[in-house]
């Protein structure tokens, strides 16, 4: 399996982040924090240091399995303002490989990129005009899975967009598997 990559940026949503990251690698899925910042030192929206594995200018980034974008404000702003990891979501969506997004993201990373055209996609409420002027397909749910394209709609959708991910690569049953030993269930 190719290593995966959870960018991060000032401002992130630490819920969204870390349940994702939580739940791939319990799922035993290569994936690597990425920091866009000069230093691998992060700071999360609620003021939660987080140290990433490594910085956006560490790695090239080839044969990557999924990219990740957190939301969270400023978080999913200043994503977006950092031109390498536009430049990497867009070579990675037009090889139509994975790419997920929540809260923000989807319409403030993703959208602007022409990355979500002609495909349904959900995000937090309030930037629906941003995904829709993307292409998008605005679907008022938790989380859309869409070809290779999973987004999310918030910080309370982060365990069900992760556990999709797992069933996306190992299929429906491991993440059945995964959630249940994680006592979680869609309708708590």
């Amino acid at each position: 399996m190719d290593r995966s990559y959870l960018f991060l940026a000032d401002g992130f949503e630490e819920i969204e982040a870390l349940t994702i990251l939580d739940i791939m690698r319990r799922a035993g899925l290569d994936v690597s924090t990425v920091s866009i910042n000069e230093s691998a030192d992060v700071m999360s929206t609620h003021d939660v240091p987080v140290k990433a594995d490594m910085t956006i200018n560490d790695e090239q980034f080839d044969n990557a399995g999924w990219y990740i974008v957190p939301g969270g404000q400023p978080g999913s702003d200043n994503l977006a303002a950092c031109s390498k990891l536009s430049k990497l979501i867009k070579q990675h969506a037009a090889e139509g490989r994975k790419i997920a997004a929540i809260c923000a993201a989807p319409a403030v990373v993703l959208a602007p990129l022409g990355v979500l055209k002609g495909y349904e996609a959900t995000c937090y409420p309030g930037f629906e005009d941003a995904l829709k002027a993307g292409g998008a397909k605005k679907i008022d749910i938790p989380v859309v899975t869409d070809r290779n394209i999973i987004t999310g709609n918030g910080p309370g959708a982060a365990m069900e967009l992760a556990l999709a991910i797992v069933a996306h690569n190992q299929g429906e049953q491991a993440a059945k598997t995964l959630a249940d030993a994680l006592q979680y269930s869609k309708d708590c």
